[in-house]
């Protein structure tokens, strides 16, 4: 079969994960169309706008490049001919409610291990011995693990990665938490060094020592930011997978996933309804469910081809809510960096709230705080600052959306708290456009398991091997991709799992990632478009 008639597949969702999918089938030679609910594109990683002000709705670390260079590479490009990357220096602050000094870590591994040693005496040598470890972790994931379905057991145990096994089985046998308390003492080392587990959906005393890969990311490969914002990035995705000849449907909500039952079952299509309401099938060779896998699974196929039913997720932990704020500012902000850190003085109290079993909003919560007008003139009116304030909450729907009660007071406690922390008294005065959204918004709008803001959380049974497998044990031709499964959470591991739905389709089971560029289809039909 050439490439040019592989078939059709249909693309559920126009995320990240979605628009990606997209654009790779289409170069492999399938007729691609990608139907989306919303009325736009991009999922979490949405845009909003308002009285000049452009806020990124969800993601907003450029972390692990090589991921995203890879992905364009395959598509014939580049980072550099697709976005306007710039260096982030410093990387990010970080502030301490305890009163402690805040730590400001610059884009260079150098400065970072003088900073640590200032902190504490010792600590810079053994940064060194962490990020090192973190750098040859990062290694082994990227050539044995990101890029697997976990198909081949064989192949993923090659040689390279049985000679790290005796370095490898403790980084799975400890925690996070417990691996950096036994090599920093000081408090405010051993928040920056937790905390990207918080990005994984998880907290430092539950994530396994494998995830401290990801310090390598931050502190030493340094941050970058796509000027225009993630937006940017989200249409440089719609404009590839157009001119791979995909189309692009947005006010389409997929309803359910059509199938034969003979001789086995397989999608022929799926169901969907449009703007209007009226129901149509699009037919399908291929299916690649690109949202929630919870969703996909639990509301689009009968139980009896579910290969993940409700039961599967029971005793499964969605990873964290959040409350996002978004606000425009009259006035400038110099007190803040680009991204920036709010640690509560009770880290362990905070996080258990969260992620234990008496699961409350926390008070006071740490935060996360984006200021991206500090580097980009774009995303706000002249002398004004664009703010976003995401504080982690249970991922518990009933905690409410946009509007309500609860989400409302986290809003105004983290406003309040970022005043107080960093030192601009009159911020409330001075917010001039305020949004917000909870965990109730991330289930109504994004279909999200449990209103959750990320994605099945990082704990050790919900990594690897353990996640969410990107097909359909029952159904074939059904697919999956993005956070929800394998490899994970986070704008990389979206890229990387459209790349594995085209391994699945290949047949292909290795471990490493495809060569560049994807051989181009030979299809001759008009570029797709846009609705």
């Amino acid at each position: 079969m050439t490439a040019a008639t592989r078939g059709r597949a249909v693309v559920i969702g126009a995320g990240v994960a979605g628009l990606a999918t997209a654009a790779l089938l289409a170069r492999e030679g399938y007729d691609v169309e990608v139907l989306e609910q919303r009325d736009e594109v991009g999922g979490r990683a949405g845009t909003w706008e308002s009285a000049g002000f452009r806020f990124d709705t969800g993601p907003s670390w450029y972390l692990m490049p090589e991921v995203f260079e890879h992905f364009f590479a395959l598509l014939g490009t580049s980072a550099d001919e697709e976005l306007d990357l710039v260096r982030l220096d410093p990387a990010y602050r970080a502030w301490f409610t305890s009163g402690a000094e805040p730590l400001e870590v610059r884009s260079d591994a150098d400065d970072t291990v003088a900073l640590f040693e200032s902190v504490e005496p010792g600590a810079g040598r053994r940064l060194r011995r962490y990020l090192a470890s973190a750098r040859d972790t990062t290694e082994v994931a990227r050539e044995h693990l990101l890029y697997s379905t976990f198909q081949s057991l064989p192949r993923l145990l090659s040689p390279a990665v049985l000679r790290r096994v005796p370095r490898l089985l403790p980084l799975v046998a400890q925690t996070l938490d417990r691996y950096v308390g036994r090599r920093f003492r000081d408090e405010r080392l051993r928040r920056v060094l937790g905390y990207p587990a918080v990005f994984l959906g998880t907290s430092p005393d539950r994530a396994p020592a494998l995830y401290h890969l990801m310090s390598h990311a931050d502190l030493a490969d340094g941050v970058l930011y796509p000027l225009g914002g993630f937006g940017t990035l989200v249409d440089a995705l719609v404009r590839l997978a157009t001119r791979e000849g995909a189309t692009v449907r947005t006010g389409t909500r997929v309803v359910g996933v059509v199938t034969t039952t003979s001789p086995a079952p397989r999608v022929s299509g799926v169901q969907y309804l449009d703007a209007e309401g009226r129901e149509h099938v699009a037919p399908a060779d291929v299916v690649v469910g690109a949202g929630d896998l919870h969703h996909l699974e639990t509301a689009l196929l009968p139980p009896d081809l579910r290969t993940y039913p409700e039961q599967w997720w029971a005793d499964r932990d969605p990873g964290p809510g959040a409350v996002l704020v978004y606000l425009g500012v009259r006035g400038r902000v110099p007190e803040l960096t680009h991204h920036g850190l709010v640690f509560a003085a009770d880290w362990q109290a905070n996080v258990d709230a969260i992620f234990g079993a008496d699961r409350h909003v926390p008070e006071p919560a740490s935060m996360y705080v984006c200021a991206p007008s500090r580097t980009d003139p774009t995303v706000a009116p002249p002398d004004s600052e664009n703010l976003f304030l995401l504080v982690p909450v249970p991922a518990d729907v009933s905690l409410g959306g946009r509007g309500d009660p609860v989400v409302e007071q986290v809003a105004d406690a983290a406003i309040h708290r970022l005043a107080q922390v960093v030192g601009i008294p009159d911020l409330a005065d001075r917010v001039e456009v305020r949004r917000t959204a909870g965990p109730a918004d991330f289930a109504r709008e994004l279909s999200s398991w449990s209103g959750g803001a990320l994605g099945p959380a990082h704990v050790l049974r919900q990594s690897a091997w353990w996640r969410g497998r990107n097909a359909s044990a029952k159904v074939g031709g059904l697919l999956y991709a993005g956070g929800s499964t394998i490899p994970g959470v986070g704008l990389p591991m979206c890229l990387i799992s459209a790349e594995l739905a085209v391994k699945r389709l290949r047949g292909d089971t290795s471990s490493r990632p495809l060569p560049t560029p994807l051989a181009p289809s030979t299809r001759t039909a008009p570029a797709g478009e846009r609705r």
